[in-house]
């Protein structure tokens, strides 16, 4: 933003001095509105030109330009015009050169003027300012995809994606992990030396241990040998 506003006042003096450089003099003393723009490519002439067809008229469009450009923020439109102006100016500074035999810088007055001076560096201003602006920033589109895909060397990126060749865990979520141990198998065979197995031994419903004895407890008074199923003796 900053660059736009700043290349674009840069540009904007430069046109302003290329506009009113043909009413300051150019050549001893003669002003630039004197020179028609067709002297321009025919060869120059005594001849007085009219403010609208002589070389003001190049120098308007070139300043009209620049406004645009500088709407627009446009950088090839505003090149453009500092292109248009410094053409010009080196196109009369050749046709001036060839009509005096020669250009020529003096302090009496004669020779280049002060006009050719505010044209050429208008246009080197308007240049400057092209090259100063940014231009307009490109902006994504809408309907954008927010986000790109990821590359071969990182397949596993959200959002997730399937890449040929690919193994079928593709997605950020971990592997379901394995139930927990809930004992040995009651079908493998016991080892003795598995602490496993010892402390987690499966149950048996055919327990085949004995259950204990109880023997009925002896009557006081009576005799060991005493059957309890005889009746007693006198």
């Amino acid at each position: 933003m900053i660059r736009n506003v700043l290349g674009s006042v840069v540009a904007l003096i430069g046109a302003a001095g290329a506009v009113q450089s043909p009413f300051s003099e150019w050549y001893n003393s003669r002003l630039g509105r004197d020179y028609r723009v067709q002297d321009l490519f025919g060869g120059i002439t005594t001849t007085s030109s009219g403010v609208m067809v002589s070389i003001l008229l190049p120098f308007m469009f070139a300043a009209l330009v620049v406004i645009v450009g500088v709407i627009l923020r446009s950088r090839p439109l505003v090149a453009f015009a500092g292109v248009v102006v410094l053409g010009f100016t080196v196109l009369w500074m050749v046709r001036q050169g060839q009509a005096a035999g020669g250009l020529t810088v003096s302090g009496d007055g004669s020779g280049l003027r002060m006009g050719v001076a505010s044209a050429a560096a208008g246009g080197v201003l308007i240049l400057l300012g092209s090259l100063l602006m940014s231009g307009r920033v490109k902006r994504a589109g809408r309907h954008a995809a927010p986000y790109r895909a990821p590359g071969a060397d990182h397949p596993d990126t959200w959002p997730p994606t399937q890449e040929p060749g690919m193994s079928a865990q593709t997605t950020p979520w971990p592997e379901p992990e394995a139930d927990p141990y809930t004992g040995p198998d009651p079908g493998a065979p016991h080892d003795p030396h598995d602490p496993r197995s010892r402390s987690a031994a499966p149950y048996d419903d055919h327990d085949t241990a004995p259950f204990p004895t109880v023997r009925p407890e002896h009557d006081e008074g009576h005799d060991e040998g005493h059957d309890p199923g005889r009746p007693p003796q006198n």
